[in-house]
């Protein structure tokens, strides 16, 4: 089969032939429709965040497809079904997964970084994982779901803890902070949505946001969040992974609010501890999704209340994937995929 091979940082992927894998005991084997491209590749090939498994590695985590091979014991799937595989597939027996935890899994396997993942023609993965996606979903841009809407769903609704009414900043409007804001608009919350480039804040409005703000145009972006909402958002997420914009998001917020920061860095950031403290202000990191919550992800993306398709601004072959993390990086679009249908 044919792969997007990476082997390291600040090199191009190859396109290779490589072994078909087969499809072993509670396993599935999965043709690969598509699969997104995530800023956490971006990670691995521009910044050297290192890998689980050590290259050569295929990468791609945000996949979909139509079942191909059952391996033994496999009863739930049946070839030519289609389905989508979660960006992490947790044990299921570690304490975090017997709390309901599962997205920080001790022993979690990531397609893409401890795995192979799914910029290939084939991908094999537990069953147990795999999820029914249902014909009102297109295939291709159904493969976004499997982290670009998930994890922002689980930020705002059992992270951030997102009520109707709530007041909402989001930074950084993205493939997750889009989704982030029509997530948080789905639930009732008012969206002020914060960019530098123009034509995510427009994307923005048309996802749900109610105000936006261009930090280029405004002289503090706290204190114009406070006028918005007449003393600060009740909430603020952050989906830029920039330990300023952590600071940022976090003075936006009113007394007793709370910042969910999504965005990965590996910097340190600065908090004022006594407003913290006094004001009882809360700081909580989210990653992923938990597995029960992808059944929802799944409806709300059948029903159209989560818009997928126009989420996805570019198709690439496989062939082309390095000029898709071009256009990846150059933030022109919202979401591209590897499209192999």
């Amino acid at each position: 089969m044919k792969a997007a091979v990476f082997y390291g940082p600040k090199q191009l992927l190859k396109i290779e032939e490589v072994p078909t894998p087969e499809a072993g005991a509670g396993e599935i084997r999965v043709k690969v429709a598509a699969c997104g491209l995530c800023h956490t590749d971006l990670h691995y090939i521009d910044s050297g965040v290192p890998t689980f498994k050590k290259p050569p590695l295929i990468l791609g985590h945000e996949i979909s497809g139509t079942v191909d091979q059952i391996g033994e014991g496999v009863t739930q799937f049946k070839v030519g079904d289609r389905v989508l595989l979660p960006a992490v597939m947790s044990c299921g027996t570690c304490y975090n997964c017997r709390t309901g935890r599962e997205n920080i899994c001790m022993n979690m396997k990531m397609p893409g970084n401890d795995m192979d993942g799914g910029y290939a023609e084939y991908i094999c993965a537990p069953a147990k994982d795999a999820f029914h996606l249902p014909e009102e979903i297109p295939l291709v841009e159904g493969s976004i779901i499997a982290d670009a809407i998930t994890t922002p769903f689980h930020a705002i609704k059992n992270r951030a803890q997102v009520k109707p009414g709530d007041t909402v900043v989001i930074m950084g409007c993205g493939g997750v902070g889009l989704n982030c804001v029509q997530v948080a608009a789905a639930a009732g919350a008012s969206v002020i949505a914060v960019d530098l480039l123009p034509q995510k804040l427009e994307w923005a409005k048309q996802f749900g946001a109610v105000a936006t703000i261009n930090p280029k145009e405004v002289d503090n972006v706290a204190k114009a969040v406070r006028k918005l909402t007449g003393g600060g958002a009740d909430i603020a997420i952050e989906c830029i992974g920039n330990p300023k914009t952590m600071e940022i998001a976090f003075d936006c917020l009113r007394a007793g609010g709370r910042m969910t920061i999504v965005g990965y860095s590996e910097h340190a950031m600065n908090l004022n501890a006594s407003r913290l403290m006094y004001r009882e202000m809360e700081v909580i990191g989210s990653l992923g999704c938990r597995p029960v919550d992808y059944p929802k992800c799944i409806e709300l993306a059948r029903t159209g209340k989560i818009r997928v398709k126009e989420m996805v601004t570019r198709r690439f072959t496989l062939e082309e994937i390095n000029e898709g993390f071009d256009y990846l990086r150059s933030g022109e679009g919202i979401r591209g995929v590897i499209a192999f249908e």
